[in-house]
């Protein structure tokens, strides 16, 4: 490779710091860590007014050649003060250099590397076991779907995909699945993998030139479970990989297992063919359970905990979480706790007492669209009429999704009653806002610290 002088690398590492900094407001944090980061420019000839640039394979060369080559040009012809540029990628970069990959990223490459060699797991909570999973009217289907799908692995029901809201048992179910099958089958090799996380490494096998590992790693995978694929939404190069390591897997007769929050055909930002392929087997949901079911789930993990309690308490705690089974196991530990540390019986007067401050959802019964929607308005400089416009502004338009998300935190209203309020005719308009502003905070501390300071005018 030739060399480049001292002064030479300080002005191109100079003027690729600016194009990145540029680049970031233009397309966003996402794309410059993902793809432009992983972009070298390597030498800039002043006389042909050529840039050179390196990728780390040809899978990023391809992708931001198609994606962002007038980025290179817009702003790089403006920072190298000339009239016009061309940008030219070279080969790859030898592995010989790796070595000036900084330490912290070195261990997150380590980490990649020694992930495809797991034969289970490791997150796979033992506690999440089909023993301790309460079956019901709301979840009977899905539950004996899940106990099937460990009796013969990708022989029947694959996919198999369930959906439901968020706190209903999706997760218990996809645990139970891996345990059981590890239990059976002691050398299938079992993968747990929320879609976020499933994300994160696609995102570091590029930047690290690890394709070959990540694909061969889930290539040897017997059993997948991919927990809320919808945050795969709008992804479009996650998506592919997954795909292809859909009909690996399939092809192969490797069981597949999947949660949403919705039905596959509901899932905005999700390929067409992606959601076609995740209805190929057995969809059930796992709708809200009824008063009966939520007590004996009471009474069930009171007796895992240890504890023994009355009729009386179990239905009053029931009563508490009218829609989340994770509400209702966190009032139980949070009561259990407290009769543990005190050292009392754990009576009705003392749940009360413990839970006098509403810190479940029965509180979402005192809250209203109206007020939620009058709180965002009133931040954002907005009336009422205007979140229920058609109007596509972009501050408009992210303060009606942020309205949105926030009614369904804290009300009880479905997404179809959501949506009718704001005037939207199709419910998963509401799912997809939601999805989009969970996504935005991850990565905005001050978008997270507003939302919260709006739920709190809210609930109060």
């Amino acid at each position: 490779m030739r060399q480049k002088s001292k002064g030479t690398g300080l002005v191109t590492n100079h003027i690729w710091s600016d194009f990145l900094s540029i680049a970031q407001h233009e397309v966003g944090v996402r794309v410059v860590e993902t793809w432009l980061k992983a972009i070298e420019l390597i030498r800039w000839d002043a006389r042909q007014q050529v840039v050179y640039l390196r990728a780390p394979n040809a899978f990023v060369k391809d992708w931001v050649s198609t994606h962002y080559m007038m980025l290179f040009y817009t702003h790089l012809t403006r920072l190298l003060g000339v009239n016009n540029v061309s940008v030219v990628f070279v080969d790859s970069q030898p592995v010989a250099e790796a070595a000036i990959i900084p330490a912290r990223l070195v261990t997150t490459e380590q980490d990649l590397t020694a992930t495809s060699v797991v034969r289970h797991s490791p997150q796979i909570h033992a506690t999440y076991q089909f023993n301790t999973f309460v079956v019901g009217p709301s979840n009977s289907l899905s539950y004996a779907a899940a106990l099937a799908v460990t009796e013969r692995p990708g022989l029947v029901y694959n996919p198999l995909f369930v959906y439901g809201s968020s706190g209903l048992g999706k997760t218990h179910l996809l645990h139970a699945i891996g345990n059981e099958i590890r239990h059976r089958f002691k050398k299938l090799m079992v993968l747990y993998q929320p879609a976020d996380r499933f994300v994160n490494e696609f995102i570091h096998a590029i930047r690290f030139n690890k394709i070959d590992v990540f694909k061969d790693k889930y290539k040897k995978i017997d059993v997948l479970l991919i927990d809320d694929i919808q945050f795969m939404a709008h992804k479009d190069q996650t998506q592919e990989a997954f795909f292809h390591i859909f009909n690996t897997l399939y092809e192969s007769s490797k069981q597949i297992v999947c949660s949403s929050d919705l039905y596959p055909r509901d899932l905005q930002g999700i390929a067409q063919r992606l959601r076609s392929r995740l209805e190929w087997g057995l969809v059930t949901d796992v709708q809200t359970p009824t008063i009966e079911e939520k007590i004996a789930i009471v009474k069930r993990k009171a007796v895992l905990s240890g504890q023994e309690i009355t009729d009386e308490v179990a239905e009053f705690l029931a009563q508490q979480a009218p829609h989340n089974i994770r509400e209702l196991e966190g009032a139980l530990i949070r009561v259990c706790a407290f009769a543990s540390l005190t050292q009392q019986s754990l009576t009705f007067e003392l749940v009360r007492k413990v839970l006098v401050r509403p810190i479940l959802t029965n509180e979402k019964k005192t809250i209203t669209l109206e007020a939620v929607a009058g709180v965002v308005a009133k931040q954002y400089g907005y009336t009422l009429a205007d979140l229920r416009s058609s109007s596509r502004n972009r501050d408009i338009a992210l303060s009606r999704h942020v309205a949105m998300y926030l009614m369904k935190r804290v009300t009880d209203k479905s997404l179809q009653e959501i949506g009718a309020f704001l005037r939207r005719s199709d419910h998963t308009t509401v799912a997809h806002a939601i999805i989009k502003v969970q996504q935005l905070v991850l990565n905005n501390e001050p978008l997270n610290a507003l939302l919260c300071k709006m739920e709190q005018q809210i609930r109060s």
